[in-house]
């Protein structure tokens, strides 16, 4: 993992989403969990005004990062997407734990 610093993928996944999403099945099964019920729109919303805190150059499903913005009620929701050539895959969406982040939740807590 990386921290956030590298504006390119950002361009990128505002790019390739501008084409098409994808939900893949785990960021659907994730989404549609009852303690968490993400809509789609949320997760429009984190893609397109939201803010990269992570960055995975080396992810073997392809460079991904981690995206925090603000769903229904302002909640904070995390989104992991990769840019493909003609869509943007979202790999999986998710309510962040304050137990497990800091800075409202852009920096994780070590382990």
């Amino acid at each position: 993992m990386e921290v956030a610093n590298e504006p390119g993928i950002l361009s990128q996944v505002h790019f390739a989403a501008r084409a098409r999403i994808l939900f893949l099945p785990h960021a659907l099964r994730q989404m549609l969990r009852p303690d968490r019920m993400i809509t789609k729109s949320e997760v429009r919303a984190v893609i397109e005004k939201g803010e990269m805190i992570e960055n995975y150059p080396g992810d073997v499903r392809g460079h991904s990062c981690l995206l925090l913005g603000h769903g229904e009620e302002q909640r904070a929701v995390h989104v992991v997407c990769a840019p493909k050539e003609g869509y943007l895959a979202v790999i999986t969406a998710y309510l962040p734990d304050p137990q497990e982040w800091f800075d409202n939740f852009r920096r994780r807590k070590q382990q």
